[in-house]
């Protein structure tokens, strides 16, 4: 199976090219690609932005069909990683499943939606992992 993710910025990129391997072992292959930005999704699924600025979500539309068409038959999964900000999460998640769903075919996809609390996680700020759960206890 091969893995393309894609994320919105650099950091996450480094983060996901140590981590990945640990997760799918070396049976898998995957692909970390970095934006610069999240941006938004287009009001129209136009494929006719600028690739050059790399926006995450400006770009999302043209690359999940170019996935699509491309990966008929072939083992491979898109996950899509970016952060809610102060999206709604639902209305987030309906937009991105929607977007998907306009691709004929579309390729296998997953929607990463981080929190702010799931990235104090992932860097180890421990005040902000006790604030969102308060009973955990820390080993360190």
């Amino acid at each position: 199976m091969h893995f393309e993710i894609l994320v919105e910025d650099q950091s996450g990129k480094i983060a996901l090219d140590i981590l990945i391997p640990k997760i799918i072992g070396k049976n898998h292959t995957f692909d970390v690609k970095s934006y610069k930005g999240v941006g938004r999704i287009p009001e129209k699924m136009s494929y006719s932005v600028d690739a050059s600025k790399r926006i995450l979500l400006a770009n999302l539309p043209r690359l999940l069909a170019g996935y699509g068409k491309s990966w008929q038959g072939y083992p491979a999964v898109v996950i899509v990683v970016c952060d809610l900000d102060d999206k709604c999460l639902k209305s987030f998640r309906n937009e991105l499943i929607n977007l998907l769903n306009a691709c004929d075919p579309g390729p296998e996809t997953r929607f990463c939606i981080a929190i702010e609390e799931g990235e104090a996680w992932l860097l180890g700020d421990i005040s902000a992992i006790k604030k969102l759960i308060p009973k955990l206890k820390i080993l360190c």
